[in-house]
């Protein structure tokens, strides 16, 4: 085990069409923080990721040694602790991310486990790996995306509602589903239940196979409904959204994906919004569509994607269809959550302003997540060991992070890696000005997280 297992990350930044330009893109101010291989932000560069951990697609370093983190933790297992070491195959189980959103990512879902190796034996160009990837979402920004299956009455009320998505869902769907899910939209009965899944899945699937000309067709019915119903489009909308909202979101997201079935999809899908701290959490073969913000992301290590909108790349609706869980559920069941970390001491100096830590703490072992803010120069906070590794990211203020003898200083951008049971102490050197001093994230797993 090295003397003090604290090393400063330097990390990658992928430049994606749907990132934020140039220094708008939290992802590229973080990266840029970290001296790295001649990286300066190009002011009309679209930077849409920051990823932090071992995944062979853009592994972080050893910003002393320019050594991969995947190699100084497969050289030296108690980095990652014998038990996760031997559990994960000597790699970090997780992908910690800074995604910056300026404009929809691709209407998608993460396969399960077993669904990814069949993908990825199939088709690895297109899978890359045979992981599988829940993840969580911790908005830095006000976020906004489409998450999940709306409530069925609430899809019922738009086919009511949206002639133009009547017309692509079909009337013999249309009416089937609203027959099978009428009265019993909320069952908890596992018959009907299972009934209304299949019948959302069938009236969904039509939509998705819905042709490039009745698409079309359908779009400019959409785009002048939306345009001169204001408020009173939709139905003036729903229990979730109002006419005016979900009509903006229609012409926005023209404007970005021009007669986009993902136009369509929209109303069978939960509009989500995340004030800051605010998080969600997707299970494997959950729909979702992220549409603007910046937002910290942890998932399992992967970078399985099947994609089926709002995207131009490889497209698999056929896949996309049959795996989804057709889980319906209100905007609140999207959210997490939370609750202060129980393994973290602050020093008198942080308690009298208010400092907070709070876990993030999703239904699957490989991580956790830990939001904690400092508000005065000097306020402190220990954070006990833990039989695993952990990744800090510093998205505001200034400070010292200490494991044992060594300090290194703490930044807005700056990443570390802890190894297996070291104690972390981080203090600010900021005073909050707007609320917050020193903000960061410590995204980690451990043995017997299902006991935090």
């Amino acid at each position: 085990m090295p003397a003090v297992p604290l090393y400063r990350l330097q990390c990658g930044v992928n430049s994606y069409d749907w990132g934020k330009v140039g220094k708008s893109s939290a992802a590229a101010k973080f990266a840029a923080a970290t001296p790295s291989d001649g990286f300066s932000i190009q002011e009309e560069k679209p930077y849409a990721e920051l990823w932090m951990g071992t995944h062979p697609s853009l592994p972080s370093k050893d910003l002393e040694t320019q050594r991969s983190l995947l190699d100084l933790v497969q050289d030296n297992q108690q980095l990652l602790g014998k038990e996760i070491a031997e559990k994960y195959e000597n790699k970090l189980p997780f992908l910690f991310k800074v995604l910056s959103i300026g404009k929809a990512l691709s209407i998608q879902a993460h396969p399960n486990k077993k669904l990814a190796e069949q993908l990825h034996a199939k088709d690895p160009k297109n899978y890359p790996d045979d992981n599988h990837k829940p993840e969580m979402t911790i908005a830095v920004t006000p976020f906004d995306g489409l998450c999940g299956f709306r409530p069925l009455a609430e899809i019922s009320h738009f086919l009511q509602h949206i002639p133009s998505l009547r017309k692509l869902v079909g009337e013999e769907e249309a009416k089937n589903f609203e027959s099978t899910v009428k009265g019993k939209e909320t069952s908890k009965d596992p018959q009907e239940a299972e009934a209304n899944k299949k019948a959302l899945q069938s009236a969904f699937t039509k939509l998705m196979n819905t042709d490039k000309e009745a698409l079309g067709s359908a779009t400019e019915e959409l785009l002048k409904a939306a345009s001169s119903e204001g408020a009173s489009f939709a139905g003036e909308g729903g229990p979730s959204n109002s006419g005016q909202e979900l009509a903006d979101l229609v012409v926005r997201l023209n404007d970005q994906f021009p007669k986009d079935i993902g136009l369509f999809v929209q109303f069978f899908l939960n509009y989500v919004k995340l004030e800051v701290g605010e998080a969600m959490y997707l299970k494997a073969d959950d729909i979702h569509a992220y549409l603007s913000g910046d937002i910290i992301e942890c998932m399992a290590s992967s970078d399985n994607v099947v994609r089926a909108g709002f995207t131009p790349k490889f497209k698999d609706v056929n896949t996309l269809t049959s795996m989804l869980t057709y889980s319906y559920a209100p905007i609140s069941e999207q959210k997490m959550e939370t609750r202060d970390y129980q393994y973290a001491k602050f020093n008198a100096s942080a308690y009298s302003s208010n400092s907070s830590a709070t876990l993030y703490n999703p239904p699957i072992p490989e991580f956790a997540v830990v939001r904690a803010a400092i508000n005065k120069t000097g306020g402190k906070i220990t954070f006990d060991p833990i039989e695993g590794p952990s990744i800090i990211l510093c998205t505001k203020g200034k400070g010292k992070i200490s494991v044992g003898p060594k300090t290194e200083t703490v930044k807005e951008g700056y990443v570390f890696f802890v190894g297996s049971t070291a104690e972390v102490v981080v203090e600010s050197e900021t005073d909050a000005e707007d609320g917050e001093g020193l903000v960061f994230f410590k995204a980690f797993t451990h043995v017997g997280k299902e006991n935090l």
